[in-house]
């Protein structure tokens, strides 16, 4: 048994009431339907009207935008194809670098009229087509160059 202490006070430890939870299934299982009353054998669930009483995630119910008019999903647009020429351009740059200038040129045109993707790869076969072209011709003067320094000292070899 358990006493008060000294002053009068309740000790907080010991609860003076026991803790008692209602029991949902004691309710009167002939009550009419919608009542709160469960059915026999049955757990009780709260009455709902058939939409969630929470929003879900994002904060609006489902179908409803902040401004209460209905968003439905967008349908996929599909993505535009790429232009072959722009593709073949900056191929062509690393094969045969004027072919990939002039390729480079015709896929900007088609691209602007037609409004395909692939101006970005066309772009870059132009510029890899101009300077593997200016490369290649600095390589033939050079070489040029130097066959007719080596000519002009006459040095030529006796066997």
């Amino acid at each position: 048994m358990t006493y008060p202490p000294p002053g009068g006070t309740p000790d907080p430890y010991q609860p003076q009431q026991p803790y008692e939870q209602p029991n949902p299934y004691s309710s009167d299982p002939y009550a009419a339907p919608g009542s709160g009353a469960p059915a026999s054998g049955q757990p009780y669930l709260p009455p709902t009207s058939g939409q969630p009483s929470y929003p879900p995630m994002g904060g609006q119910p489902y179908g409803q935008s902040p401004y209460g008019t209905p968003q439905y999903a967008q349908p996929y647009a599909a993505a535009p194809s790429t232009n072959t020429m722009a593709i073949l351009a900056l191929v062509f740059a690393f094969i045969f670098s004027p072919a990939a200038i002039v390729m480079g040129h015709v896929a900007k045109k088609q691209i602007r009229q037609t409004g395909e993707g692939g101006e970005g790869l066309a772009t870059a076969g132009l510029w890899l087509g101009y300077i593997f072209t200016g490369l290649y011709l600095l390589f033939c003067v050079g070489w040029i160059v130097l066959v007719i320094v080596a000519a002009a000292n006459g040095s030529t070899t006796t066997y």
